[in-house]
């Protein structure tokens, strides 16, 4: 493969932001939300599409909410989404005694005892705003493998990857099956997020919020590799810092039935969620697909 030239000018912005980032790193934990808001509020009036995505997949999992209650959840959600830039860059910049002031780990005994246990373990985790920092937090007291999809960026995914290992991850390519399933053999715990519509094929048609959505088949395939449990890991901003949350293994999980199985690993996704709806990654187009006949939400 050929060597990029990380100094063409076509990377000058890249490196701005990296630079921009290392800086960002040095502000305290409340400006760094303070601010962030206010991009967040900025973003939701510019970016029109990924707004419109939000809109839509609150609405659809919480038809409960008025309109008037979705725009008020997907504004929070955009704010987030702020916070989120600082969060990124505290993931790869901030050091690390600064960090670990900012968080606490509830039930850590859980992954303890599977470890202990010589499991090979299955962190199960959703896609939430502050995910690449809570990733960096549980790399201070514990090693695991990052199951990751490259960025369109060369410069920015080398960065990424560069300081993920640094922090002591180790990174696995999502589309890398047989190093994934090797390093989970191997004893070291994955970093699994399956809750992204990758298509109808690897899929089955489950209820998420009620609504029938396309859930990957690996995870259950993965649990169902000899002596592999799956341990739901939920994270989330609070007023004063961060929390980590271990629970239990599903019961009875894999079982012979995929959509008895998309259905379970949904029914945790939704409740990390409902512990911060307005930290989870709505502008991801989740019900992209449909089941047949059935028209597009977006």
């Amino acid at each position: 493969m050929k060597k990029q030239n990380f100094y063409h000018l076509k990377f000058i912005p890249t490196w701005i932001l990296i630079s921009l980032m290392k800086l960002s790193a040095k502000l305290s934990f409340k400006t760094q939300v303070a601010i962030g808001k206010v991009i967040g509020r900025v973003l939701y009036r510019l970016l029109n599409k990924f707004r419109r995505i939000a809109l839509i997949n609150i609405a659809k999992c919480f038809p409960h909410k008025s309109q008037a209650e979705v725009r008020y959840l997907a504004k929070k959600n955009f704010e987030s989404i702020g916070i989120a830039l600082f969060e990124s860059a505290n993931c790869f910049y901030l050091d690390d005694a600064t960090l670990r002031k900012r968080y606490n780990i509830n039930n850590i005994h859980i992954l303890e005892e599977a470890l202990a246990q010589k499991k090979n373990v299955i962190l199960l985790v959703g896609h939430f705003t502050t995910m690449m920092l809570a990733g960096r937090m549980l790399l201070q007291n514990f090693k695991f493998a990052d199951v990751y999809r490259p960025q369109n960026n060369a410069l920015f995914d080398t960065e990424m990857t560069k300081q993920f290992i640094k922090h002591g991850s180790t990174m696995i390519k999502a589309k890398d099956s047989r190093a994934l399933i090797k390093t989970l053999k191997s004893g070291l715990p994955i970093w699994y997020a399956p809750d992204q519509d990758l298509g109808i094929k690897h899929s089955t048609f489950a209820p998420f919020f009620g609504v029938q959505t396309a859930t990957i088949n690996a995870t259950a395939k993965l649990a169902n590799i000899e002596n592999t449990v799956i341990i739901p890991l939920s994270f989330s901003r609070k007023k004063s810092g961060y929390e980590l949350d271990f629970s239990h293994p599903p019961k009875d999980y894999p079982v012979a039935d995929a959509q008895d199985n998309a259905r379970i690993t949904n029914h945790i996704l939704e409740a990390q969620i409902l512990q911060a709806p307005e930290q989870y990654l709505w502008i991801h187009r989740r019900f992209k697909s449909r089941p047949e006949n059935e028209e597009s939400f977006y």
